[in-house]
């Protein structure tokens, strides 16, 4: 009899181990998901996705853009092909997503920062990008007169050989542990052998810089785009213009403003709404202009915009744009501070397995929560309008 409880004893304890072991991903994902204040429902549709995409580690989904941009691809891809695409409930989600990917990439960018090489770390993962050949991986095996980096490979593999690289322009993307992203531009000094092992020689570099300071991702372009003067408290915010504008160009845009040129003389603090595609789809974003570049040789200027109001699938529009036409030197640069995010991310947990605090760690994202996708149409649209307005800004507009 005390044989079969003792074995009964055993199945069970195997059995909790069992059951402890499958849910324990989950319930770490659920709860990093309520971290960062997204609804349990909102967080089994974020676990799904990651599945799909196959994630290995689901739980990135929260710190890793690399990742959060693979599910948002796939929940627009499904959203489409069941009909739910313009759906409110869909497209606040997805702005919802698109927010939290802005958030955890601009995330440190307050930190006090570095600003030479030389006060890098041996073992600093690197990743390298060498204009037309794509991004490499790296590390630093020794930091004295000059870096000495391991010979960079792509793909798990050396494609250029060590003398290939010798006085190549590099720009050099590493991740620092509790800070930020760091980017800086040197040269390859020569090839040579370090201890035994194949390395390249970089000269050092006074000038890192953090990697995206805005507030927002934006991307140049060419978009021709109508352009109209608020005089009046705007009530209906689909309305379509079909009346021309004054004619104009966004030369940049993102979720939160856009650049344009006008033919004429701009004014500042006046409030304007845009009207123009992306993709096939009809975007109006009501904004402020917030400073003017006026050249008075070819009489036009550069409005730099601050949008005030966009409904989210607008919004959402240009955000999928933004993250699709960036140019592929900021690809790169997405893919290289990614890449080691990620690695960073899973040193960290491994550390954290290793060595486990008392009491819980603390949440790294802060307390902030996610704020609304529009403004307070209140809020927004409470700035005084000027009486005036300069006669060359609307004449040499509507020239252009």
């Amino acid at each position: 009899m005390s044989v079969i409880i003792v074995a009964l004893g055993v199945l069970v304890l195997l059995l909790a181990i069992w059951l402890l072991k499958t849910f324990s991903t989950k319930i770490n994902f659920f709860t990093a998901g309520l971290d960062q204040k997204f609804t349990l429902g909102e967080i089994s549709i974020l676990w799904k996705l990651a599945k799909i995409v196959d994630l290995e580690e689901p739980e990135t989904l929260f710190v890793s853009t690399n990742a959060l941009s693979r599910c948002i691809s796939n929940l627009i891809e499904s959203s489409k092909r069941d009909g739910t695409e313009n759906q409110l409930e869909t497209q606040n989600f997805l702005a919802k997503l698109y927010k939290f990917r802005t958030k955890i990439e601009l995330a440190s960018e307050n930190k006090r920062g570095l600003e030479s090489s030389r006060a890098l770390s041996n073992g600093q993962k690197l990743r390298l990008i060498l204009k037309g050949s794509g991004v490499f991986a790296s590390r630093i095996l020794n930091n004295s007169r000059d870096l000495i980096i391991t010979i960079p490979i792509q793909d798990g593999r050396i494609k250029i050989p060590p003398e290939d690289w010798k006085d190549k322009q590099i720009s050099v993307y590493l991740w620092r542990k509790g800070d930020a992203g760091y980017v800086f531009d040197t040269k390859v000094l020569a090839a040579g052998i370090f201890l035994g092992q194949n390395v390249l020689y970089v000269a050092h570099s006074n000038n890192l810089f953090r990697a995206q300071k805005r507030k927002s991702i934006r991307t140049e372009c060419h978009i021709p785009a109508q352009l109209y003067i608020i005089k009046e408290a705007v009530t209906e915010f689909s309305q379509v213009e079909t009346a021309p504008g004054f004619k104009c160009f966004l030369e940049d845009i993102s979720s939160d403003g856009a650049l344009i040129r006008v033919g004429g003389k701009g004014v500042n603090n006046i409030q304007v709404k845009l009207q123009f595609e992306i993709d096939d789809m009809l975007i109006l974003m009501y904004c402020l202009v917030r400073s003017v570049e006026y050249n008075a040789s070819s009489n036009q200027s550069r409005l730099h915009l601050e949008c005030l109001h966009i409904e989210p699938a607008m919004r959402n529009a240009i955000l999928s744009f933004v993250y699709k036409v960036l140019p592929e030197e900021q690809k790169n640069a997405e893919v290289a501070l990614a890449q080691l995010e990620d690695e960073q991310k899973a040193d960290d947990k491994k550390e954290a397995e290793a060595n486990p605090a008392p009491g819980g760690s603390e949440n790294e994202s802060g307390s902030d929560e996610i704020k609304p996708v529009t403004e307070s149409l209140e809020k927004s649209y409470s700035i005084e309008i000027p009486t005036a307005i300069d006669p060359e800004f609307l004449d040499g507009g509507s020239e252009k």
